[in-house]
Parts: C-alpha cells; structure tokens; sequence
C-alpha cells in the first residue's frame, strides 16, 4: 500500500534524515521507516514536506512537467508595491534564468502561525509585510531569490500547501498519513 505522509517541517531541520553541520534531519520525528521527501524546503524555510514510498508517485510529484501547485507565504522586509507585486507574477530572471510566472498577493494580515523559534530579527524602523505566492516550479531557494529580485528580502517563509495538500492541522515537528 502506498504511504503519503504530510510533514511540518520546522525552521532549522534538514528534509533528509541524517543530520547535517549541526542541522537535525528527519530522524528524529518518528516517521515510518520506507518514505522519502518528495521535494525539498530548505533548512532555513517551514511548512509542508511531503514523504512517500511511492518511487513514480515521488518523481511525479517533483518533475517540473506537472507544474504542482505549490503556495508559500512570505514575510518580506519592506513595504509592497504593485511593480513588487507585478514583477513577482511575471516571473522574474534569476541567475540560473527566467521563472515560471506566479500568482502574488499582499496578505491583509499575518497568516495564523506558530511563532518561529528561534524568533525572527526585525528592525524597528523597516516595515514587514506577508505575501502569498503561488509557484508551479520549485528551485533551489525561488522564493527567497524571487522576492529579493523586487527588492523585498524574505525573512520567514511557510510552505502552506502543494496541491490539495495543506498544513491545515498539523503543528511543527508534527506529521499525518493521508
């Protein structure tokens, strides 16, 4: 039977299982033996990591040609504006070339979401705000890299859901099969 896990990876952990300079992998969240991560957050990002046992289900899953859904949210430094905000949505060049264009929206508030440890630094005199993307690609380090080629460097990001799959539920460190 094949296993889908829904994984909130927590800010700090690896999404491989050995633990790496001092970065815990995944080993340590007591998941069933057999699943790989379908994709990758880096060490610095949060949010949903999926984990399978399915080998096609998992190169499915990440092989650009199916274009996944795949929405973050963002808490940028600085104040939004719509070039900012069209510039995301066209897609904007990168070193290793152009994006796929995006769906990008200012959130009115921040999103619901335990606080990070350890907390975010912020500057009392440079404004914050929370941006939603959607992207149907996933490189290394894209949304950072995309929303610092507008001029808003990220300073926390969440992976909110691929496809139908959301965080709704789960908890960091936590996990469900579905």
């Amino acid at each position: 039977m094949r296993r889908v896990i829904l994984f909130n990876k927590p800010y700090g952990v690896l999404s491989q299982f050995t633990d790496h300079d001092g970065h815990p992998g995944l080993s340590g969240f007591g998941l069933p033996p057999g699943v790989y991560a379908a994709g990758r957050l880096d060490c610095d990002s949060e949010g949903l990591l999926l984990l399978t046992d399915d080998g096609p289900l998992q190169r499915r899953l990440t092989d650009p040609r199916f274009a996944h859904p795949r929405t973050y949210w963002a808490q940028v430094e600085g104040v939004v504006t719509p070039q900012a905000l069209r510039g995301l949505e066209r897609g904007p060049r990168l070193a290793d070339g152009p994006t796929r264009p995006c769906r990008a929206s200012l959130l009115e508030r921040a999103p619901r979401l335990p606080p990070r440890v350890p907390p975010i630094r912020l500057r009392k005199t440079v404004p914050t705000a929370w941006l939603e993307l959607v992207l149907s690609e996933g490189r290394n380090r894209q949304v950072r890299r995309m929303t610092a080629a507008v001029g808003l460097p990220t300073l926390r990001l969440v992976r909110w859901s691929i496809g139908r799959f959301t965080l709704a539920g789960l908890e960091p460190g936590t996990w469900r099969q579905v």
